[in-house]
């Protein structure tokens, strides 16, 4: 099938080539124009043919309402837009109500994977109406990783970027944790091998997972993290998490606590955010700030 992407950043870039691959059309844009196929939304949408599909990967918030409120003057009934990027699920149900006056149709995504993706494939969380959905399913096919898991119809629209936001809820909680863990067998002096303690739980333990890896990773490149200032930046879903919690009585204190967490790593050099840093430098490529110390 053909496929419009907006946004060819870390994400988009290899969302579009994993796509191609799989033996489909996509035309990308880009406002940097070394990284786009075409110059404008305009010629991407003339290049497609109709009914279109329209895939959006810019920053939530301006950046995304600017791109729809384009796509909606420039598409046409029985086109499709789907937000694969962060935003915020009531920002989709928004969008779906202003494209549906047009005849245009609206899927949003949550996408899961970071700068791996290319290779092992994109977890996808995808809410919206069944016939658009099903427009969309050949991508969602090339996307997903390879077997029977790995892609959700988790419900109406809101419901693709709700179901991602409560996974990166969780995300900053499995951080925190191993953090936390890091911190302390750094701290003893009985322990001199903290990095190979990591990497012994690896198999055959409980808490063994992806993120355990990517933290044996990072110890490999930097065994004492010394390299990394004890700073870590919050994505907006960990805010959302907390807030949709609130919103409906439900207790999530790991959660919270995790997200009030790098809230101090703002007030001092924190040694459990340079692990929550590295970490989020590995699965999703996210900016570390250097120790200028060191």
């Amino acid at each position: 099938m053909e496929l419009g992407l907006v946004g060819l950043g870390k994400m988009g870039g290899n969302m579009r080539e994993r796509i191609r691959r799989a033996g489909h059309t996509v035309v990308g844009y880009d406002r940097n124009p070394d990284l786009a196929d075409v110059q404008s939304l305009e010629e991407l949408v003339g290049k497609l043919s109709a009914p279109r599909v329209v895939w959006v990967m810019v920053p939530a918030g301006e950046a995304t309402q600017a791109t729809v409120d384009r796509l909606g003057e420039l598409l046409e009934p029985g086109d499709v837009v789907v937000d694969g990027g962060n935003s915020r699920w009531t920002d989709d149900e928004k969008h779906a109500e202003e494209l549906a006056a047009k005849g245009i149709g609206f899927v949003d995504c949550g996408v899961s994977g970071g700068v791996w993706g290319l290779e092992n494939g994109y977890a996808l969380m995808y809410g919206g109406d069944t016939e658009h959905v099903a427009r969309v399913q050949p991508v969602f096919d090339a996307l997903k990783p390879e077997g029977d898991f790995g892609a959700v119809h988790a419900g109406k629209v809101g419901a693709g970027h709700f179901a991602k936001m409560v996974h990166n809820g969780i995300e900053y909680a499995m951080m925190q944790a191993y953090a936390e863990g890091w911190e302390l067998l750094e701290k003893v002096d009985s322990v001199d091998n903290v990095r190979e303690v990591f990497r012994s739980w690896q198999e055959g333990t409980v808490i063994r997972s992806w993120l355990l890896d990517l933290a044996v990773n990072a110890l490999d490149d930097d065994q004492h993290l010394d390299g990394l200032r004890g700073y870590a930046q919050d994505s907006g879903e960990g805010r959302w998490t907390v807030e949709a919690a609130i919103d409906n009585a439900v207790p999530l204190p790991a959660i919270t606590a995790s997200l009030f967490a790098r809230f101090a790593s703002r007030q001092e050099d924190s040694p459990q955010m340079k692990m929550i840093a590295a970490l989020r430098n590995q699965f999703g490529g996210h900016a570390v700030e250097k120790n200028e110390k060191k």
